[in-house]
């Protein structure tokens, strides 16, 4: 990685080596992972397991890093597709991809309209952004069509829809001129900032993930594969520990003064707060950088605790995050109906928690298994179809051996075993 020249600018055709490198991070898999954990505990109200979350303990929440981990899979992803079947193939890879984002997300509308209309809970209703879909279904799921409406916590699909479908020519450019193209990234979130630029919704007009703005997330993800060698050793020096360290320390404090009242003078917590997620704070975007520096310091890449059973479980939900992600929003709002209906106490807010989690941890070991089953199952239909033909003397000789064993009485090494003149060619059939 940091052998690499240091331009600038990309020559047509130079590959990075990482797209080149065989297998896969560990680390990637597994921060996906406990980023969906950690976005289904948030995502139950008042639950006693968000403090569980770095949501309490800074200005970022998973949000951050499940996006820009999902920037780094796509340039891994789709950069190893292009080197195998170019370009063309490539973009056929992010077409599906986009198409299977997006049919989730129409499927996981309806399954939350579904569950809600069931609970028959108004207050769920409302507070899930259903009631219009109940209300209005005609209306409601035409804008869903063309991702303008979304019921809560489903925020994230449409914006991954948008940047799986172009992340191509992100590629193109990355593999070009990272730098330039980071740099665009960065003047589109800041003008973002300037003037107040949004993407059409509906009802309210509000994307709680603005696009324009949650791009520089993705795209820092990619350009950091393609280019990020060549920061590598500035991003694990003393001085960038030092102030990423003091960061999320400012970061600890201020988000504790709301529990401990004389931590922070009140003109400051006014400063600061309310941070704007949907337009991606650039307080929210320091804090996941600070976060990303501590983490990338003090987890390397062959650390022992990645083959740990805890965060085996982990990695089975990343590399499963589309349908486990789908799978928590229901869950979440399950554990929400749970709570109105039963109990808000301590007790069933840990159940529901640990339920939650060990729920999604089942569903991506089952899907991991069926997937490998199918692989399995594929390479045998693979390798039936490369047997060659049977070699005519090996036909003529299984012939004689019925024919000899079909006599009243066969010569002794026949008799022996219908498969003796046919044994001594078993080297040249393939075996399964």
């Amino acid at each position: 990685m940091d052998d690499r020249t240091h331009t600038s600018t990309r020559l047509f055709g130079e590959t990075p080596p990482e797209f080149k490198a065989a297998g896969r991070d560990l680390r990637i898999d597994i921060c996906r992972g406990i980023a969906l954990w950690w976005i289904f505990l948030d995502h139950v109200p008042n639950n006693i397991g968000s403090w569980l979350t770095p949501r309490n303990y800074g200005f970022c929440d998973a949000a951050e890093i499940f996006m820009f981990l999902s920037g780094v899979t796509c340039a891994l992803a789709y950069g190893r597709a292009r080197e195998r079947e170019g370009w063309s193939g490539m973009i056929g890879r992010s077409l599906r991809r986009g198409w299977d984002i997006y049919a989730a997300f129409l499927l996981l509308t309806l399954a939350c309209v579904v569950l809600v209309y069931l609970a028959g809970s108004d207050d769920l209703a409302d507070e899930s952004n259903t009631r219009i879909l109940l209300e209005h279904p005609g209306a409601t799921l035409a804008h869903a069509a063309i991702l303008q409406y979304r019921p809560v916590n489903t925020d994230v699909l449409p914006v991954f829809v948008i940047f799986h479908v172009l992340f191509p020519p992100l590629l193109w450019l990355l593999l070009r001129a990272p730098n330039v193209t980071l740099g665009a990234s960065l003047l589109l979130y800041a003008l973002v900032h300037v003037f107040g630029w949004s993407v059409p919704a509906w009802p309210n007009g509000v994307w709680f993930f603005n696009p324009l703005a949650w791009q520089l997330l993705i795209v820092l993800g990619a350009w950091c594969v393609v280019e990020g060698g060549k920061f590598r050793p500035w991003m694990m020096s003393r001085p960038a520990l030092v102030l990423a360290v003091l960061y999320l320390v400012f970061g600890l404090v201020l988000a504790q003064s709301w529990s401990i009242k004389p931590l922070v003078p009140q003109t400051l917590k006014d400063l600061v707060f309310p941070l704007d997620k949907s337009n991606l704070s650039p307080l929210r975007l320091l804090h996941f950088v600070a976060f990303a520096i501590v983490a990338l310091r003090f987890i390397p890449q062959n650390w022992g605790a990645l083959s740990t059973p805890a965060l085996s479980c982990a990695r089975w939900c990343g590399e499963n995050s589309l349908p486990i992600y789908c799978l928590g929003v229901l869950l979440a709002l399950a554990s929400h109906l749970t709570l109105l209906d039963l109990s808000e106490g301590l007790a069933m807010q840990i159940v529901v928690s640990f339920a939650g989690v060990l729920m999604m941890i089942v569903a991506a070991r089952l899907l991991n298994a069926i997937s490998l089953k199918r692989e399995r199952k594929s390479g045998w239909t693979q390798s039936i179809e490369k047997v060659p033909p049977v070699n005519r003397n090996v036909q003529t000789l299984c012939a004689g051996d019925a024919a000899f064993s079909a006599l009243p009485n066969p010569p002794p090494q026949v008799r022996r075993g219908h498969t003796s003149l046919v044994t001594a060619f078993e080297p040249n059939l393939i075996r399964f």
